[in-house]
């Protein structure tokens, strides 16, 4: 794969303006990915197939270890998608207190695929090994049907895009099979997660039935995400797509950024990961209490008690685009838009606006 992007229009673009630091789902398509897009090769994914869509499907597939995979139009419905497939066993999905699936997803796993969604407590996007155990039924009984599945998500997006460990991992595949359950991985940025570890992501989806991931976060594809398991699970997966409204047609003008995603794009995700450990070194030096352990990926949290949405308003006007996760903490991403000098900018004014409440 080819660690380093060609220089594109968005970077020039956005050269002496801001810095968005808000998600990596901000970043645009490389110059590569617009020519892939422009003389893809298409045909109607909703009839007989769409062959770079196919082509996308093979290469997901492949990375995540699985037999087939599915293109589907966002990390979200892949994630619903899973659910409405393994919800024919149960009544229950149990994911972590702080799990994306949980807190920002609309209730799609409860309200359209039916399963009562119940968190288990969790402690740097890990959950509680015994407390999962408890919270798993293997059959019916006078409480409830058994559990349908269980979601992790790596890189944990709430507990800072921290990289959870392969003995973590492999516990809860163990638990839940104990159980007859699936699991489902939320792979949305398992890209980040595989680099972080020295691994391939193959390797973190080897515990999981089915895995999600995105291609247009750090991957700078412009839409899409890859839903991957065994074959049987991608014929019926298929089926639910369509229900959701997500069979598309000519999708390979979009499925192309995806190819061009995964083969270009995911070495050098260990740059935003350089950049936001950077930011987090400076910001340590500058003001300790302002930030905790290192970061994993590329996703940086710090602490604003004074009020984070108004700090988030402040940086703002200084063209330092950032996003509070809750009242007191804000959320910042790096991506291959955000360069060393953007880095040193956004460190100095992120602490004088938290510390000094200018």
């Amino acid at each position: 794969m080819n660690a380093t992007a060609a220089p594109d229009r968005a970077s020039a673009a956005g050269a002496g303006r801001r810095i968005d630091l808000r998600s990596d789902t901000v970043t645009q398509p490389t110059e590569a990915m617009r020519e892939a897009m422009r003389t893809a090769l298409v045909g109607d994914d909703g009839l007989d197939g769409d062959p770079t869509v196919r082509e996308l499907e093979i290469m997901g597939a492949k990375a995540m270890g699985k037999e087939d995979a599915l293109f589907v139009a966002s990390g979200t419905m892949g994630n619903l998608i899973a659910a409405l497939v393994h919800a024919s066993r149960g009544g229950e999905a149990l994911v972590d207190e702080h799990a994306h699936v949980a807190r920002s997803e609309g209730g799609g796993i409860s309200r359209l695929a039916g399963l009562m969604c119940t968190p288990v407590r969790s402690c740097d996007g890990m959950m509680d090994l015994d407390a999962l155990a408890a919270s798993m039924r293997d059959g019916y009984s006078r409480h409830g049907a058994p559990t349908a599945m269980v979601v992790v998500e790596t890189s944990h997006n709430h507990a800072g895009g921290r990289a959870l460990p392969l003995s973590y991992l492999e516990a809860v595949g163990q638990c839940a099979r104990a159980a007859g359950a699936a699991v489902h991985l939320d792979g949305a940025r398992i890209f980040n997660a595989a680099v972080a570890q020295g691994v391939p992501p193959a390797a973190l989806a080897a515990f999981s039935d089915t895995v999600t991931f995105c291609l247009s976060k750090g991957l700078s594809a412009p839409m899409g995400s890859i839903l991957a398991g065994s074959r049987d699970f991608v014929v019926r997966a298929r089926s639910y797509r369509r229900m959701v409204g997500g069979g598309l047609r000519q999708a390979g003008c979009v499925a192309a950024a995806g190819v061009v995603a995964l083969r270009d794009m995911v070495d050098r995700l260990a740059e935003d990961h350089r950049r936001a450990h950077a930011l987090w070194a400076s910001l340590r030096g500058q003001a300790p209490a302002l930030v905790g352990d290192a970061p994993d990926t590329n996703i940086v949290m710090v602490r604003a008690p004074s009020d984070a949405v108004a700090c988030a308003a402040r940086l703002a006007s200084r063209g330092i685009l950032v996003r509070p996760r809750d009242a007191d903490t804000l959320r910042i991403v790096t991506h291959r838009h955000i360069d060393d000098a953007a880095i040193r900018t956004a460190a100095a004014g992120i602490a004088h606006a938290v510390e000094t409440g200018r």
